[in-house]
Formats: structure tokens, C-alpha cells, sequence
């Protein structure tokens, strides 16, 4: 059976040249590098997923009206100057 035996009294060689370990803060394994590159790939996902809704979306009238009218340069993209009697639509 061995006994329980104590580090050394002299402090252990390190070499210069070695791996620098340190601790890694992590929560269940996931780093904060891990969740801010995770973030922003859900941002840019999620950007592009909005730009896609509205794009289809531009048709409707009430989008036009609530949404895309109150873009900058956009509404007189939108405005209509024919009259709804001489509208087909």
C-alpha cells in the first residue's frame, strides 16, 4: 500500500518553451468565444430570414403602409398616384 506522500519542497521546473495551460471558464463545456461566435451567426441567420419576410411580403398593403413606408427613401417607392377608379388591381 502506498503511502500518502507530499509534493516535493522545491518548486517544479517549467519550461519557457512549453504549453501555457491555464483554466477555461465554460459553462457544460460551451466557452464564451463559443457563444459569441454561436451569437453571431444567429444574428446574421436571423437578418437574412427578416430581409427574406419582408421581401416577400412587400405586396401587401398593410406591410407597405405599417413597414416599408417609414423607411427612409422608400416611400415614394410605395405611394400610388393613379387613382383606385383607373386601378385594374
Amino acid at each position: 500500500m502506498a503511502k500518502n506522500v507530499p509534493g516535493p519542497a522545491y518548486p517544479t521546473y517549467k519550461s519557457p518553451y512549453g504549453p501555457k495551460y491555464h483554466y477555461q471558464p465554460n459553462v457544460a463545456g460551451w466557452t464564451s468565444k463559443q457563444f459569441a461566435g454561436l451569437g453571431f451567426r444567429a444574428g446574421a441567420f436571423g437578418g437574412v430570414a427578416l430581409f427574406a419576410v419582408i421581401f416577400y411580403a412587400s405586396g401587401i398593403p398593410r406591410v407597405q403602409d405599417d413597414i416599408l413606408k417609414k423607411i427612409p427613401g422608400l416611400r415614394s417607392y410605395y405611394e400610388r398616384d393613379i387613382p383606385a377608379s383607373d386601378n385594374p388591381f
